[in-house]
């Protein structure tokens, strides 16, 4: 018997879960999303899509109808341009074993947390901010990254996304000489 999806509203800028067992276990297990109240759980859109892909999720429309892939892309990019980089940036540091959390709180596209460690338990180890390869970046940007990454007490990853989806992490650190 396969396993039914779990059911997701795209609500503005986040899909929120229904209320059930398995929607908890998303963030019980894999720290996926934030737990509300309610019980339900709230995912950035990089998480819903990745779950989606993952044929955990089924994305709805708030009136209960399936998002195709494309049409949430479509909502996705229009609230974020960079959405297709960052996604590819996102979905590997998962399949590598990271967990990833938005971090715009911090000026930065993402938090990652060293492989085992849960948000909460302790602080993220990086902040991310990826670009694709064809971007380029003035020296005054990466000064501000890197201010970021220090003033939070974070490690700067800037993770490069090349035109076949393939990414390179460039990690800068602040040194005491």
């Amino acid at each position: 018997m396969a396993k039914e999806l779990i059911n997701a509203v795209f609500e503005d800028t986040a899909v929120v879960t229904e209320n059930s067992n398995e929607a908890r276990d998303l963030f019980n297990k894999n720290r996926f999303g934030s737990l509300l109240a309610n019980g339900r759980v709230k995912l950035s859109l990089y998480e819903a899509l990745l779950l989606n892909e993952m044929k955990k999720i089924d994305i709805l429309d708030k009136r209960n109808h399936s998002i195709s892939v494309e049409s949430f892309l479509k909502k996705a990019k229009r609230l974020d341009k960079t959405f297709p980089t960052c996604f590819v940036v996102f979905k590997d540091l998962r399949k590598r074993g990271y967990i990833v959390k938005t971090a715009l709180k911090f000026g930065a596209n993402f938090r990652v947390y060293d492989r085992g460690v849960k948000p909460g338990e302790d602080h993220a180890k990086w902040v991310v901010f990826p670009v694709h390869e064809s971007q380029g970046m003035t020296w005054h940007e990466f000064s501000a990254k890197a201010r970021v990454a220090h003033s939070t007490k974070k490690r700067l990853l800037i993770a490069v996304v090349d035109d076949e989806g393939d990414v390179s992490y460039w990690e800068n650190r602040w040194i005491r000489p």
